[in-house]
């Protein structure tokens, strides 16, 4: 009899390595936890003065000492913060072109060559075939970079280990919900789960991020969040002045503190922050999802461990909230009795779904395994049949040479004419087949060109979003230690309360609003470059409407009000392509240029830390002469301007991470005078009055409140950039904008 298939879960995550191997029972249907592990690194791999490669060589090293895994499948995970998982619904197609639809999704979604690129797709849920075409089809696309898939290889290369299932962790998560909670069994009668109105929430808090994943067995929700258990630990660091390794045993021990209420009001705003990220995700989830009920919250991850987020989670969300204290779908008392599993239960629901998964037993089947290494697997594994085979053809050969020489010596050359009747033939069936070939490839190339008229218009749909996403990583955030900063002053966000597109015939002609203003520093405002009007072509003139508070009264002038966005946003948008957290995004590839900052204005505002809110104290000036407002107040004659730069087209595209929403243009239109209508609108609660803003009072705080209120500095500013859409087959690999001199720019400035 066969042995039963056994499979290692092997979770590499920044505290330590998780393992968890099942096999199935000789039936096949019970699945048993056969053994596992859990070795904590020495130090987190995030930690300043950690070596990532040096402290997993030390884990695997341990882990292959005293596990055999030889004989075993092995299934892996990588970061779901690393990889792309994208869940897109196909236009009707025919059902044997799902994978060309799926393919020329992969391109428009994947911001990287597919070259560069491990991909897989897969049906999820939903889709009805109908004469052979699938209807309302939904599928599941999954990708990362290669190199970053090689990166979760090579301890297991260098081991010789073959790993079979790289998987990212967010579906290693889905398939424990699936199998364990939902107690979904995958048979031949049942491939998929039955839809559903109760959801799950899964909330997998790592050390630097957390994985949301919402399900209800069918559908998949995915989302980062990124904060994890260091933000509680670097929020004692700084808040009670403590090493890393010490404010780490105190997060861990929190309850057992010798002031308990000390270390968690250090840790509160943590707690907010998480919990309003928590809150915001779960809602927009509800409003694309709007019969979709959320039943449960489970928490799982090592920084899920931490005294009171439990209840704080479950206080604030009005949701049930629970632990993972039990694993319902396997047996096994060895492995789950054992008091070091039970301790740490909740690191290993990653590790046993990647189990689940390599034993076949969730509807889960894609991979990020190289193909490469998969193809070389097959042909070693085919290479003793193969040496055979060449061997007994060789012998035949050899046999056949024999005999032909043997014939060869008792016929005449007149023999030779029928063997020529033969070639010619196969000349001829040749030639047949190459016209074929030829009629078949004109016919391909056919279809293909229906098919690209098929999706065109999901190119134009793609790259509106595209136009989203370069805007928002263009955006500086706060990472690491900085989205814990106790100032606000200090924090690197920049507020968007408006992101409004306007259609243009000509786009040049925008710029030469810019040029005709006098004096002649407004066009200094772009960039060298940028001084040379864009080509006369069709296309759009973005505004976006914001606010920053990166204004500490310690920092030096070239790190706030205006030098600050110039060295983060305005910057981000001049490039070609931008690398953001090791993901290349294509700013000018796909049409954006001539970014400038129309309009600066400082205001003071009164600062709340409990409300974590300003109300507007004074206003900027009244805006005269278009939306140029910052610059040209009191300049008569400008009102034709307010077109360009002021109100236009309202984009009804979906809002951006950072808060960005469409809403009206930048208000324009304003007569010349100071003061004048059109002024700068408040921001807050600020009522606009003659050009003016007037402070709106908000509720009476209590006396032992308001020392705690100061005021700080607030910068309101209006970006503009030109944006011609350029589908990804027009665009070119390197930036074609030349390089400028100042002598160069003063010639085109005049």
């Amino acid at each position: 009899m066969a042995e039963p298939v056994s499979a290692w879960g092997i979770d590499i995550g920044q505290a330590g390595l998780k393992a968890m191997k099942l096999r199935l029972s000789d039936d096949g249907e019970r699945v048993i936890a056969a053994a596992f592990d859990y070795i904590p690194h020495p130090k987190i791999l995030s930690q300043p003065d950690a070596i990532p490669e040096e402290l997993i060589r030390e884990a695997m090293k341990t882990f292959l000492g005293r596990n055999k895994v030889d004989n075993d499948l092995i299934a892996i995970s990588v970061p779901g913060q690393s990889s792309l998982a994208k869940f897109i619904k196909l236009p009707p197609v025919e059902s044997s072109k799902v994978a060309e639809i799926v393919k020329y999704e992969a391109r428009q979604q994947i911001p990287f060559d597919l070259n560069d690129v491990i991909w897989d797709y897969q049906p999820i849920g939903g889709g009805v075939e109908e004469s052979g075409f699938m209807l309302e089809a939904e599928v599941g696309l999954f990708a990362m970079k290669r190199e970053l898939v090689y990166d979760a290889l090579k301890p297991f290369i260098n081991n010789r280990k073959e790993v079979e299932v790289v998987q990212i962790a967010p579906l290693a998560l889905y398939n424990y919900l699936s199998y364990d909670v939902l107690g979904f069994r995958k048979t031949a009668e049942t491939p998929e789960p039955p839809a559903a109105e109760d959801f799950y929430v899964i909330l997998d808090m790592g050390a630097d991020n957390t994985t949301l994943l919402v399900s209800n067995g069918r559908s998949i929700w995915i989302r980062n969040v990124p904060i994890g258990g260091n933000h509680f630990t670097r929020a004692l660091t700084r808040e009670m002045k403590l090493t890393f390794a010490k404010a780490e045993h105190l997060k861990c021990n929190a309850t057992k503190a010798p002031d308990p209420k000390a270390v968690f009001q250090a840790m509160r705003p943590v707690f907010n922050d998480y919990v309003s990220e928590i809150q915001r995700s779960i809602g927009f989830f509800g409003s694309v999802n709007r019969s979709a009920k959320i039943r449960k919250i489970i928490g799982v991850g090592n920084g899920f461990r931490l005294a009171g987020l439990q209840k704080f989670l479950q206080q604030n969300l009005q949701y049930e909230v629970e632990r993972l204290e039990s694993l319902e779908g396997v047996t096994g008392d060895a492995v789950l009795t054992d008091p070091l599993f039970i301790d740490n239960m909740m690191t290993f629901a990653v590790p046993y779904g990647l189990a689940l998964q390599a034993i076949g037993k969730t509807r889960i089947r894609t991979t990020l395994l190289p193909p490469e290494i998969a193809m070389d697997r097959k042909i070693r594994s085919k290479k003793p049949w193969a040496i055979a085979a060449a061997a007994g053809l060789l012998l035949a050969m050899g046999i056949s040479t024999m005999g032909n020489a043997s014939v060869l010596r008792s016929y005449g050359v007149n023999r030779w004419d029928e063997q020529q009747k033969l070639v010619d033939n196969v000349q001829s069936q040749i030639a047949a087949q190459k016209s074929a070939y030829g009629t078949t490839e004109g016919e391909h190339k056919k279809i293909i060109e229906n098919m690209d008229r098929l999706v065109a218009p999901l190119e134009k749909r793609a790259i509106w979003m595209e136009l989203f996403k370069a805007v928002n990583e263009c955006m500086p955030r706060d990472v690491g230690n900085e989205l814990d900063q106790s100032d606000i002053t200090l924090q690197n966000k920049i507020r968007i309360q408006s992101f409004t597109t306007m259609k243009v015939a000509d786009v040049s002609a925008w710029h030469k609003a810019f040029a005709d203003v006098k004096p002649e520093s407004m066009l200094e405002e772009f960039d060298p470059r940028d001084r040379k009007a864009p080509d006369k072509n069709e296309g759009y003139i973005v505004t976006l409407k914001g606010f920053h508070l990166h204004n500490n009264e310690n920092a030096d002038l070239l790190d706030k009000e205006r030098n600050y966005l110039e060295k983060t946003l305005l910057k981000n948008l001049r490039q070609w392509e931008l690398n953001s957290g090791g993901v290349s995004v294509p700013v000018g590839k796909i049409g954006i240029s001539h970014p400038i900052l129309a309009s600066s204005v400082p205001n003071r505002v009164q600062y709340d830390p409990n409300q974590r809110a300003g109300a507007l104290l004074t206003g900027g000036p009244g805006g005269a002469g278009g939306g140029m407002a910052a610059y040209m107040g009191g300049m008569g004659g400008m009102g034709g301007m307010s077109s360009y730069m002021g109100g236009g087209e309202s984009s009804d595209m979906p809002s951006l991470d950072e808060g960005m929403t469409g809403g009206g243009g930048y208000p324009g239109g304003g007569s010349g005078s100071p003061g004048g209508s059109g002024g700068y609108p408040g921001m807050n609660n600020g009522a606009a009055e003659n050009g003016n803003q007037i402070a709106m009072k908000g509720p009476l705080l209590a006396e032992d409140e308001k020392e705690k209120i100061r005021i700080i500095d607030r910068t309101d500013f209006v970006v503009q950039f030109v944006w011609i859409p350029t589908l990804e087959k027009d665009r070119p690999s390197t930036d074609p904008r030349p390089l400028v001199t100042e002598e160069e720019a003063a010639k085109n400035k005049k």
